[in-house]
């Protein structure tokens, strides 16, 4: 882990470039596969004239199963990373429960965001809350989109293809097929209300304390101002 002092300023490595790279081609995959699996959903209205000249749905499963593969790919990456890379690679797959001081934190940190402190604990990586919301909302909730997912996507692959090898169980395991895709876009939902607390608190994070969030996913380096 490298350390730097500057002239009140501290800079910390943080994100090393696979992380970085994983990071935003995910949002990207993300936000692909949230409208295109919306419209899935609710599709649009019809068109005038013959489906085979527009093909408008086609095209929109087409690149939410592009997104998907992505995704899942991303997220497999992610995990092995997190064995390979540095410490902070580790945090959103490791949760230390168990431990006083990390709920000491977790409640600290809490009282920030609902503004009764003035000023974060110094966190170099993810902070508890940060960890807690990553680990049992994005994690988890990737991996049961993904289950899901191809699950549902194992029905137009058909019987013995690998979707179906692997996935297949899981409509059973629900219910029925319905049951998959309730579940799949009730998860549409949860990560979509997520994304949209995580782009917040970055960006408030960046404007309220003495430490960057945004440019340190781009650079890999956390700035720490000194207190003046």
């Amino acid at each position: 882990m490298s350390h730097e002092n500057l002239t009140g300023v501290e800079k910390v490595y943080v994100y090393e470039a696979p992380v970085r790279l994983w990071h935003w081609i995910n949002m990207l995959a993300i936000l692909v596969l949230a409208v295109t699996g919306y419209f899935i959903g609710n599709p649009l209205p019809t068109l005038s004239g013959e489906a085979s000249d527009h093909y408008v749905m086609g095209t929109i499963r087409f690149l939410h199963f592009s997104a998907a593969y992505i995704f899942a790919v991303g997220f497999l990456g992610r995990i092995y990373w997190a064995f390979v890379g540095n410490s902070h690679s580790r945090e959103l797959f490791y949760i230390p429960i168990w431990r006083a001081s990390w709920w000491a934190g977790f409640i600290d940190e809490l009282k920030w965001y609902v503004f009764l402190k003035k000023e974060p604990t110094k966190h170099e990586g993810h902070n508890p809350m940060a960890q807690f919301a990553m680990f049992f909302i994005f994690v988890l909730g990737s991996i049961m989109m993904i289950f899901t997912g191809f699950a549902l996507y194992s029905e137009g692959s058909g019987l013995g293809s690998w979707q179906d090898t692997l996935f297949g169980w899981v409509i059973p395991l629900f219910g029925q097929s319905q049951d998959v895709h309730s579940w799949h876009r009730l998860g549409l939902w949860i990560i979509t209300v997520f994304v949209i607390a995580h782009v917040y608190v970055a960006i408030r994070e960046d404007i309220m304390s003495r430490q960057s969030m945004v440019s340190t996913m781009i650079s890999g380096w956390r700035f720490f101002k000194d207190k003046r």
